[in-house]
């Protein structure tokens, strides 16, 4: 039986497009590497949203190629957004890879291995790529890899995105947005339940602009649709998504975390800046204030509600009154946590061509450390508050730093550490606060007994 080994770099709809790779394969017959040493093929599956990643999945695949001293057949291929956004070049980039797949195309990636690995095992070894564009390759991506006891899943509801903000280099890597039917996905989380998941994150690029060129029906968009649906469906216990736009947060939305009460309270909203200027520069198409408006009328209807944003330092031109706008902003918004990255020029995207004056990088990391001191700052005395409270928490499994312990999250996505037993694993249980980093809660087991 062949072995695959593949290993996933960037964000949460890679990890989901990962799982569905090994699916197919797992289908045709492979087992899962536990490592590259000992893989007949193995894929990177690639993010291109910064430089820093495509050139760590490309050193990465150098080191991989001195493997074929003691394995001569071992098929190498880069998968996803590097894949798609770079395309037949890689060949000619990396001497030995023998597979370059994109985003629309991974349910060929079985077909195209197997082409491969026949090559190589022929003594015949061949370059084989597919990085055309697809229609209806949104609806390929619904097969599951479950772990024993696992709770959690991530369901892709739409691929591609049509903003084209001027840093994001996702329009080109993913494709026009396409969204899936809502019969395919509810039927798709119905099984994901009968399994034993009791939470799902719907997945998408701007994930509340799901379904927009479908029928609005009594005043609710289709993603509004899509998740009352999902809070019908019988065992199914919290519905997350991410990560929505400003400009998708529509009073029809926003209602819903007052009335389905298996919407979890927490919204990951990226805000990129508070500087009006550039936002307008990034094409984001709000401003400060009304990102402002929408994060109030969030809290009035669900005050419990956990926030958390991105912020990109350092795009071009971005100025210190720039800057200060958006430490303001923070500030007012109070984020309970959030993602601060300094801006990447990625090659296709409108923000290459500005021009504003580039910051040097040593102001943006200047102002990386800031904000994440600030974020910091805020985090540890909203902790002090928790302290002693009750929580509810759905038990995903042991702590990543310590295995002894397991770890949950709250309905504000909060993760929990505790000393509980093999039994509390994939429940929800009410737990109390007794220390917090801030950024981690612990919890005290003896309530459990």
């Amino acid at each position: 039986m062949p072995s695959v080994y593949l290993k996933t770099y960037g964000c949460q709809m890679n990890e989901r497009d990962s799982e569905q790779v090994l699916r197919q394969l797992q289908d045709r017959g492979y087992r899962t590497a536990v490592s590259e040493k000992e893989a007949d093929v193995i894929l990177l599956n690639t993010c291109s949203v910064r430089d820093l990643a495509e050139q760590k999945a490309l050193r990465k695949m150098g080191n991989l190629r001195a493997l074929r001293k003691q394995n001569p057949a071992v098929v190498l291929g880069f998968l996803g957004c590097m894949a798609q956004r770079r395309g037949g070049a890689l060949e000619k980039e990396m001497t030995g890879l023998d597979l370059v797949v994109g985003t629309q195309k991974f349910h060929r990636i079985p077909e195209l291995v197997e082409q491969a690995r026949q090559a190589r095992l022929g003594g015949r070894p061949g370059f084989f790529a597919d990085v055309a564009e697809e229609e209806g390759s949104e609806r390929t991506i619904r097969e599951h890899v479950l772990t024993p006891r696992q709770v959690t899943a991530f369901v892709s509801v739409m691929q591609g995105c049509d903003m084209h903000c001027s840093f994001c280099i996702v329009p080109t890597t993913r494709g026009q947005e396409r969204s899936r039917p809502i019969a395919e996905i509810v039927e798709e989380v119905r099984g994901l339940v009968g399994q034993g998941i009791r939470e799902v994150t719907l997945l998408g690029q701007i994930v509340n602009l799901y379904g927009r060129r479908m029928p609005i029906r009594e005043g609710k968009s289709a993603f509004v649709q899509l998740l009352e649906e999902l809070n019908h469906v019988k065992g199914l216990d919290r519905i997350r998504f991410t990560s929505p736009h400003p400009r998708g947060m529509k009073p029809d939305l926003i209602d819903c975390y007052g009335r389905l009460e298996k919407l979890c309270e927490h919204l990951h909203l990226p805000v990129q800046s508070g500087s009006d200027r550039i936002l307008k520069r990034m094409g984001r198409g709000y401003t400060a204030d009304q990102y402002r408006r929408i994060v109030d009328q969030v809290r009035q209807t669900c005050p419990e509600m956990g926030l958390t944003t991105d912020v990109i330092v350092g795009y071009p031109g971005e100025t210190e009154v720039d800057f200060e706008a958006t430490r303001k902003l923070m500030e007012e918004v109070d984020f309970d946590n959030g993602f601060i990255f300094r801006y990447s020029p990625r090659e296709g995207t409108r923000a290459t061509k500005e021009t504003g004056t580039p910051v040097p990088e040593k102001v943006k990391e200047e102002r990386n450390q800031e904000l994440l001191a600030l974020l910091t700052r805020r985090a540890e005395a909203k902790a002090q508050k928790r302290v002693g409270n009750l929580v509810e928490i759905l038990v995903e499994g042991p702590s990543k730093t310590n295995q002894s312990r397991l770890t949950g999250r709250t309905r504000q996505n909060r993760p929990v550490v505790f000393e509980g037993g093999e039994r509390h694993r994939g429940q929800l249980l009410t737990v109390r606060i007794t220390e917090s980093t801030g950024f981690t809660d612990y919890a005290d087991p003896s309530i459990l007994d």
